[in-house]
């Protein structure tokens, strides 16, 4: 990859130019910057790929041997659990992988191009530079799970018979109340994101290299999970930001769980007040105007 097409010069330079600061018109821009990038469609298309090649190696097998990840051994008895599975494979790399981008690029590519300069020129203020950054990286996590998400439930519709849904309570509910649930769990894992995504804003106002920013952030999201995989660190897990990222499971019981999706909001919340407040406390000081 040249460090064109990664850095975002070259037509990325472009779109990063001058954009309307007030209102809802700066962050509709943002928005129109992020998704008109050839980047970004890449990674969605390779997290869509992600549901496809599970669905497509559970047809040829006929189901396998039934290891794998959680919901593999129930895809072909209902194509809906494809968009599931894939989730459970996605979450612990693919996903924070490309919100590791999205994130460390937020800040870091507007300095490294220059542009960084003119935005803060016009009357953005830099707390709306920063809430507007990390809100366009919390709808390209909403993106991100939700391509995954729609992209199973096609192929799952394509692939194999969908029916009924049997919850892992045991209750049997109907396919568009499952469907309500998938939208439901996207939005569970939308919300384990963010504090990741804060983190990589924070990281992303440290440095002017978007390369270095991206690959800590992916690092941070990569210790954490380790971190949470050792029995030495046990007191340490609940305190990071990736508890809860597998456990949209009790969304998925009747009636639901609530419990897990309440403790994942709260301590995201605490991840994006905690690194949003310093990533003020080091973007007011910083001098990009120079």
């Amino acid at each position: 990859m040249s460090s064109e097409s990664v850095l975002g010069t070259g037509s990325n330079a472009t779109e990063r130019g001058p954009r309307r600061a007030l209102g809802w018109g700066f962050f509709l821009s943002e928005l129109a910057v992020l998704f008109r990038r050839r980047r970004t469609w890449a990674m969605l298309a390779a997290l869509a790929a992600v549901p496809i090649l599970i669905a497509v190696a559970i047809r040829l097998t006929d189901g396998g041997d039934g290891r794998g990840p959680a919901f593999l051994d129930r895809i072909t008895q209902n194509g809906l659990f494809v968009g599931l599975s894939a989730l459970a494979v996605a979450i612990p790399l693919f996903l924070p992988l490309t919100v590791g981008v999205v994130a460390g690029d937020s800040v870091a590519g507007e300095a490294s191009t220059g542009t960084l300069r003119y935005l803060l020129v016009s009357p953005v203020g830099r707390i709306r530079l920063l809430i507007v950054k990390f809100a366009a990286a919390a709808v390209f996590c909403l993106a991100a799970t939700l391509t995954v998400t729609v992209a199973g439930i096609l192929i799952g519709l394509a692939l194999f018979p969908v029916g009924p849904v049997a919850l892992i309570s045991g209750d049997t509910v109907s396919v568009a109340e499952s469907l309500l649930r998938s939208l439901l769990i996207a939005i569970y894992v939308t919300l384990g994101l963010l504090g990741l995504a804060a983190i990589g804003l924070f990281i992303s106002t440290l440095t002017d290299a978007p390369v270095g920013a991206m690959a800590a952030t992916v690092v941070v999201s990569i210790v954490a999970q380790v971190l949470g995989q050792l029995s030495q660190t046990e007191w340490l897990h609940p305190w990071l930001f990736s508890y809860y990222w597998l456990d949209f499971g009790d969304l998925l019981r009747q009636p639901i769980e609530w419990s897990s999706f309440g403790a994942n909001a709260l301590l995201q919340l605490a991840y994006v007040a905690v690194f949003g407040a310093l990533a003020y406390g080091r973007f007011a000081t910083k001098d990009v105007l120079s």
